[in-house]
């Protein structure tokens, strides 16, 4: 994730921290010097914000802080939305001058001989641990529900009702991992590993 960037502006004057609604229009500057407008939760599970970048919801709470999918605490002890000013926007192109590229922080964790390498944002990487981490304990579940059956711990009308639920939840996790998939193979696509699976 970009730097965390702090302006006067973002700040109202009582010292009070900046607050976020659906429908502000913010700057994020770890993703992009373009503005965004904030949603709230488009699914309405959650009591957050949202925005969408890459195809991809990202979640704030009220006061711009960072909410990962999995809602695992991040470290980051700063704001990440800044109300979209002018004063902002000249303060973050002051201090980005004019490019992301020098801001980032790049976690290398290749080997020395991999000739070929894919940068990927910690944001989506935290998505696809979020989904993977969420479809094993479905599997989970899924495993403890058929020893409940194999050892008749339930009665049958319980079985099915059951059966039905984890049905359910297997085509939505289906669904959502074979998505996830093919957008790593879109990118995988770009490299030879994608051109030896053809």
């Amino acid at each position: 994730m970009g730097k965390s960037i702090r302006t006067t502006s973002n700040t109202q004057t009582n010292s009070t921290p900046a607050t976020f609604k659906a429908g502000d229009s913010v700057l994020c500057p770890s993703l992009s010097l373009n503005p965004f407008v904030l949603s709230n939760d488009p699914y309405g599970k959650r009591k957050l914000l949202a925005l969408t970048h890459d195809d991809s919801h990202l979640y704030y709470d009220k006061q711009g802080y960072f909410v990962p999918a999995c809602d695992k605490q991040t470290g980051d002890y700063q704001p990440s939305l800044f109300h979209d000013t002018p004063a902002n926007r000249q303060a973050i192109a002051t201090l980005y001058s004019g490019s992301q590229t020098n801001q980032r922080t790049v976690i290398d964790i290749t080997e020395a001989d991999d000739d070929e390498v894919i940068l990927i944002s910690a944001f989506e990487l935290s998505d696809i641990v979020c989904d993977i981490e969420s479809a094993a304990t479905v599997i989970s579940d899924m495993g403890k529900l058929l020893a409940l059956i194999h050892y008749e711990k339930i009665d049958t009308n319980t079985a099915i009702s059951m059966a039905r639920l984890t049905h359910d939840a297997t085509v939505t996790w289906d669904d959502l991992l074979q998505r996830q998939v093919s957008s790593i193979k879109e990118t995988l696509a770009m490299t030879r590993y994608g051109k030896e699976g053809k």
